[in-house]
């Protein structure tokens, strides 16, 4: 009772601050793998961790032994095991304001006539119900995802984007990424989310966009084939069945210079809205 006491009468101010901070790290630790595999292996983990001490406490020194080394083993497999998550969180660390460095398209004059030239063809897209996927990329750079396509190049027009999902044409297949006002490449391939909250009715093309925007702060445009529906994805949040005024709006909200970085810090809760 008297450490206790003495303790208490050492918590400053600085000590509060402290534990506020790594609640904070944990909180942010935890939404980062909310809705994903990592929350699976977290539960296995902490049944490792308590097994090891009912072990430890009951003296069965061979599980004891056995257990602590799954664990030591563990420690090296964990990088791996959560670097999506670890990649995520970086990512979203190296998009706060502190390093923010606003896309040339939100200052761009063209930015509005692009944004309507995208929303004209993507109103094309529903009602042929011609699948489509196109990604805005803001402050993180999707070269890497941009080297897996076809260069194009070419000023966003509607014409070139409906040119380039016709089915059967050997563009249609995967997405185009769009870098201020040009197609920078078509075909590409996008990384696919394993949010748990996503519907089972959404296939590979809306995944894709979901993935996108987890991996980066892109905007995703996609469209259905099988309904023709118009759905935007931003980090990791899909909202769904846009008009063409729903559409604009979300685009350009997205695109605004004013907006914040991806760094929030009560994120909003991935899956479909």
């Amino acid at each position: 009772m008297d450490q206790v006491l003495i303790l208490l009468r050492k918590f400053t101010l600085f000590d509060v601050f402290d534990i506020l901070i790594v609640s904070y790290v944990f909180y942010r630790v935890i939404l980062l793998i909310r809705g994903t595999r990592a929350v699976q292996l977290l539960k296995g983990i902490i049944t490792l961790l308590v097994a090891t001490g009912l072990s430890r406490l009951l003296h069965l020194q061979a599980l004891n032994w056995l257990l602590n080394e799954v664990l030591t083993i563990g420690l090296f497999a964990i990088p791996v095991i959560f670097q999506p998550e670890l990649r995520r969180g970086l990512e979203q660390l190296g998009r706060t304001n502190l390093f923010h460095f606003s896309n040339a398209l939100s200052h761009s004059q063209d930015a509005n006539r692009t944004l309507k030239e995208l929303a004209t063809a993507t109103q094309v897209f529903a009602k042929n119900r011609i699948g489509a996927l196109i990604v805005l990329e803001r402050d993180t750079g999707l070269n890497e995802y941009v080297e897996t396509g076809i260069p194009i190049g070419g000023i966003v027009s509607k014409e070139l984007l409906i040119n380039g999902f016709i089915p059967n044409t050997p563009l249609h297949d995967g997405a185009m990424v769009v870098r201020d006002d040009r197609i920078i490449a078509a075909s590409c391939y996008l990384p696919l989310s394993d949010s748990l909250a996503l519907g089972k009715e959404l296939g590979t093309r809306h995944r894709a966009a979901v993935g996108i925007t987890e991996h980066s702060d892109a905007l995703a445009v996609v469209v259905s084939e099988e309904t023709g529906k118009i759905s935007v994805a931003e980090a990791g949040v899909l909202y769904r069945d846009l008009d063409e005024a729903g559409l604009m709006e979300r685009l350009t909200q997205g695109m605004n210079p004013s907006r914040t970085g991806g760094f929030r810090l009560f994120p909003r809760k991935e899956g479909t809205v």
